[in-house]
């Protein structure tokens, strides 16, 4: 349901548009009283506003600068003032589109739904971009992947790359690898911790001798990069 604050003064108007626009979803609610329109659109969500110029007590124009400047939703004005810098003004001021009065109902609809597909589509393009990770471990099927690509490890090279996958980032002691890795400790053909990391490093890095990931952090333990 897409849901509109209206600020039109002419009840019968408002009436017609709503009774219209619900048919294809839209949900109107009007504000004869801009002060009370303004108060109002401050505590509910709306997705879009059509904004009439000529209301009781404050100017349309100045009711889009304010809205304006506390809320970021899209306005439409719809008005009967015919002259060309009001239109000027309020596209200037930030308005999304200006309806100039009489319009067919069917031309509102496609300009509500032109706009927000368009809000839409920006607000999609500001979303950060979320970021890939390099290493992926999947706990189920016991597998680990780099860049997507599958990479067989031992059971003593798994434990530890495991536990360094869940603390990415983090830096992981000596001790706490022997602490969390079984393999390490019973499995006397893995080799020392050193070895089994060397064995890994030559796995997941280009360079093992100069690692870029499996990192030694001298004096404190080992750290996952990415």
């Amino acid at each position: 349901m897409i849901k509109i604050a209206m600020i039109e003064d002419d009840a019968e108007l408002a009436n017609v548009l709503t009774q219209y626009l619900a048919k294809y979803n839209i949900q109107i609610t009007n504000y004869e009283d801009p002060f009370l329109a303004l108060s109002a659109i401050a505590l509910n969500p709306y997705d879009l506003i059509i904004l009439d110029l000529t209301l009781p007590g404050m100017d349309g124009l100045e009711v889009c600068k304010k809205l304006l400047l506390k809320h970021n939703i899209p306005i439409i004005i719809s008005s009967a003032r015919s002259d060309i810098t009001d239109k000027v003004i309020a596209l200037e001021l930030g308005a999304d589109d200006y309806l100039p009065k009489p319009y067919d109902p069917r031309e509102l609809e496609v300009r509500i739904k032109t706009i927000l597909r368009r809000c839409s589509k920006e607000l999609e393009l500001l979303k950060p971009e979320a970021k890939k990770e390099l290493f992926v471990l999947d706990e189920k099927k016991q597998e680990i992947y780099k860049d997507t690509k599958f990479i067989k490890f031992t059971p003593a090279e798994y434990e530890i790359m495991s536990l360094m996958c869940k603390r990415k980032g983090f830096v992981v002691s000596r001790y706490d690898i022997l602490q969390n890795c079984s393999f390490v400790n019973t499995n006397e053909e893995s080799g020392t911790l050193a070895v089994i990391i060397n064995r890994i490093r030559a796995k997941i890095e280009q360079d093992p001798k100069n690692p870029k990931y499996f990192l030694t952090i001298r004096g404190s333990g080992y750290k996952l990069a990415e």
